[in-house]
């Protein structure tokens, strides 16, 4: 879907103010045909009410599974008791077996690529939106057909956006993604406007020889580099997020930002490789790190490790201006080479309905687009969500054209060398975005 970039980052901020107000490859795990070709579309609805026209719209009574139907769902590690949970309720209800498998959510359309014509992917998966263009435009996905009119009605425009490609709607949303700064209010009494104050918090902090730093993110990671991008004026495939010509990962601004990234490495003295999120959970939540970067994923464990002492504030400001951060939304799509596409839609409907994204909420921290979980009690009095909600009116939607796959490899060896090596930010990032466009000429000869 060639929207403009605005109308995105409008729909992303609606959702901000309503907040406010308001694995392993399987061989024989996999439900998948292996007769090397998609589902067929219309067989799916064969025992449903609606028609594939894109406009029917289905309740979970009109549809029903396909008899002996049994599914795999594959869901991430951090996930996985909000899965287990949703997969029991679906069991209860509608007689089909659900098996779940971790894979994490960046992996699993690469995973599907490889074994969803050959029958061993997943049924479901669950993947950020930036990979649905991949995806959709390699026909791995079935479209959200029979419920895709309640889809749209229910959820906010920015996760409709993020779960559609090329004007057909692929995707069922199910939760809203930024990352944001959590400190240990015992250890930082209020939490830092900008980096400069994390440097001077951590001159008094960080003792590389006890393991115990002010701060902690995974440095080696474009999810979270990208802020030291965007902030200061980097960017990603120009124009509206669709022109894989045009790539300022490398301009000034971006140089400017990886800059004061470096300089950062005085808080956080060790090499990126050393970082990860178990690692980072566990200094955290034991008080050897003050403050960590990252998602609402997290905030299940963060509130029952630390409990009253846990803040979660804005990323701080980068030279002045406020942090821009990657914001995304991780919706179910359904395999196109499922053996079972109405057990498989009806699954995805299911677990991103209003109740599930509640119980993703209250089991993992997560922040809905469903209007009216948005607008729950559950919502609306929960203070940490609405300071994912501050951090989302400064965020910038990951484009979600094919080529936004290329762009990680490139930049996720880059961003190493220049904290570990030491590397000038400039070459370091040239060279990333050669093989960026190297990699996108590619694709499209």
């Amino acid at each position: 879907m060639k929207l403009k970039k605005l109308m995105v980052l409008t729909a992303a901020f609606s959702m901000a103010m309503s907040i406010t107000a308001c694995g392993n490859n399987n061989n024989n795990g996999g439900n998948a045909a292996a007769t090397n070709a998609p589902a067929d579309n219309a067989a799916a609805t064969d025992n449903a009410a609606a028609t594939n026209s894109g406009n029917a719209t289905a309740t979970t009574d009109e549809i029903v599974p396909e008899d002996g139907a049994s599914l795999v769902v594959w869901e991430s590690k951090e996930e996985r008791p909000f899965a287990e949970e949703m997969a029991k309720q679906f069991t209860a209800k509608y007689n089909v077996p659900v098996k779940i498998e971790e894979v994490a959510p960046p992996d699993q359309v690469g995973k599907l690529t490889q074994d969803g014509p050959s029958g061993l992917a997943a049924d479901v998966i669950l993947i950020p939106h930036d990979n649905l263009g991949k995806a959709a435009s390699a026909s791995l996905l079935l479209p959200n057909d029979i419920f895709g009119e309640q889809t749209k009605a229910e959820n906010t425009e920015a996760s409709i956006v993020g779960s559609s490609y090329d004007g057909e709607l692929y995707g069922y949303p199910r939760a809203a993604e930024t990352y944001a700064l959590y400190y240990n209010k015992s250890l930082v009494k209020e939490a830092p406007k900008s980096f400069d104050d994390v440097l001077a918090f951590s001159k008094t902090f960080t003792d590389k020889s006890k393991n115990k730093y002010g701060i902690m993110w995974e440095v080696g990671n474009m999810y979270y580099g990208y802020t030291f991008i965007a902030t200061t004026g980097g960017y990603l495939f120009g124009k509206d997020g669709t022109d894989k010509d045009d790539i300022g990962l490398n301009n000034a601004g971006a140089i400017e930002g990886l800059t004061a990234f470096a300089k950062l490495k005085e808080a956080l003295p060790i090499k990126s490789g050393d970082i990860n999120a178990d690692i980072k959970r566990s200094l955290f939540t034991t008080g050897d790190v003050a403050m960590d970067i990252t998602g609402p994923w997290e905030l299940a464990a963060y509130k029952e490790a630390l409990g009253d002492n846990l803040g979660i504030a804005p990323v701080p400001t980068i030279n002045g201006k406020t942090a821009i951060t990657f914001s995304g939304i991780k919706i179910f799509a359904v395999n196109a080479y499922t053996q079972y596409p109405n057990a498989a839609k009806l699954y995805a409907r299911f677990a991103s309905s209003k109740d599930a994204q509640l119980t993703l909420n209250k089991l993992i921290g997560s922040v809905p687009t469903n209007n009216e979980a948005l607008a729950d009690a559950q919502i609306t009095s929960d203070p940490y969500v609405s300071a994912f909600a501050a951090q989302a009116k400064s965020s910038q939607p990951m484009p979600s054209i094919p080529e936004m796959g290329n762009v990680w490899s490139p930049v996720n060896a880059a961003l190493p060398e220049i904290w570990d090596n030491n590397a000038d930010p400039k070459a370091a990032m040239d060279k990333a975005v050669q093989q960026i466009k190297d990699l996108n000429n590619g694709a499209t000869k």
